[in-house]
């Protein structure tokens, strides 16, 4: 299952609070705030798909992800390589290099990631 970018926006926020109510996740959004409404038909939808629980407090309901950050992001990815580089991370990471606007530092700092990576296999 995959969340549409509103759904993300949403749980990138979930993500940070960790739970929450209603009333918090709408402050933590810019203005302009989306409707009550607006938020609940989401969490509603997140929930249906198992991206979000909620325990019943009195009448209000506490959210909270049931699916880690560092594991949705890494499935997406691991699906983006697949579909759209052939399921080669070596034309991702070509891609990405290439197509980014990285500082030299910054691919530096990559370089050295993946050796410490490669020592570590």
């Amino acid at each position: 299952m995959k969340l549409s970018k509103t759904e993300e926006e949403l749980m990138n926020h979930l993500w940070k609070l960790e739970k929450a109510f209603m009333k918090d996740l709408l402050e933590v959004y810019p203005d302009p705030k989306p409707a009550t409404t607006t938020v609940a038909t989401l969490l509603k939808r997140m929930a249906d798909k198992g991206f979000v629980g909620y325990k019943l407090l009195g009448n209000a309901r506490e959210y909270f992800p049931l699916v880690k950050k560092k594991d949705y992001f890494s499935k997406h990815l691991n699906g983006l390589i697949k579909n759209f580089f052939n399921n080669s991370a070596s034309q991702f990471a070509s891609f990405f290099a290439q197509e980014t606007d990285l500082s030299k530092e910054e691919l530096e700092e990559l370089r050295s990631l993946i050796d410490s990576e490669i020592k570590n296999k």
